[in-house]
């Protein structure tokens, strides 16, 4: 009888420690798993957007987003800065990358595609129709992102060369570390006129559009992504890279003034 009900202890002991273990296996949280996005300034309000739906429904993971010149990014990702996915405002930024081996082929695509146009502050009277309005009196200041790491900028200056507008807007050109400084610039009255995408006129009331520049004058603005290779978290940068080209992501981006090309 004692045996019996010795037995019983010890079997009632080690179920009552199983209940316990399962119990505080439940309690400990998932672990997160955070990514790196190294983005073009101009997806800021989009991304930001999107990372609030994509947490809802992934609490695993936490999206950490380096947004910057697309230029400036790309170095720092040759530098070996960490991140985990790219997504640039020019083809040759992530090109280069792939070049360098440093973003698999097969693991890049083009997202997004992009306006380039003119703004000025939301309360100017100085009337501009075309880039060579900008040659005027009134305009004091232009301002234009840094042409060598800021594909708007680079696309402004491609935009100004073929009009032959270029070498004589030197003078009054204040340049941008990345086109929402540029934004920036414009909204504070420290320019008369500036460059910037479509998509970031957008998300301001204290700028309007004076004009599209002519499409025929810059190279199509493109807005590839791709995983870096270097990711330690293969998986979960996978699934966010397909996550960015569903439907439900490139509404986001198509309610930001982004196209989407035909693929």
């Amino acid at each position: 009888m004692r045996r019996k009900l010795k037995s019983s202890l010890v079997l009632l002991g080690l179920v009552i420690i199983i209940l316990v273990m399962a119990a505080c296996a439940k309690e400990e949280p998932q672990t997160k798993v955070e990514l790196t996005i190294s983005a073009a300034a101009s997806l800021t309000d989009a991304l930001n957007d999107i990372q609030k739906k994509y947490e809802e429904k992934n609490p695993n993971v936490k999206l950490n987003f380096n947004f910057g010149a697309s230029g400036a990014l790309q170095q720092q990702i040759e530098q070996g800065a960490p991140a985990d996915l790219f997504l640039s405002a020019a083809a040759k930024n992530l090109k280069a990358l792939v070049d360098k081996q440093l973003i698999d082929t097969d693991k890049q695509t083009n997202l997004l595609s992009n306006e380039l146009v003119v703004v000025v502050p939301a309360d100017s009277g100085i009337a501009l129709a075309t880039e060579n309005d900008l040659t005027k009196a009134e305009v004091k200041h232009l301002a234009i992102g840094i042409p060598e790491s800021v594909p708007a900028g680079n696309y402004a200056k491609e935009s100004l060369t073929k009009t032959k507008l270029w070498d004589s807007l030197q003078a009054k050109s204040v340049q941008g570390k990345d086109v929402r400084q540029v934004l920036q610039y414009v909204e504070t009255g420290n320019a008369d006129a500036g460059f910037v995408y479509k998509t970031d006129a957008l998300t301001s009331d204290k700028v309007k559009i004076a004009f599209n520049v002519d499409p025929a004058t810059y190279t199509a603005i493109q807005y590839p992504i791709g995983i870096v290779k270097a990711t330690k978290h293969s998986k979960e940068a996978e699934d966010f890279y397909a996550y960015l080209q569903s439907q439900g992501a490139l509404d986001v981006f198509v309610k930001y003034g982004f196209s989407v090309p035909a693929k």
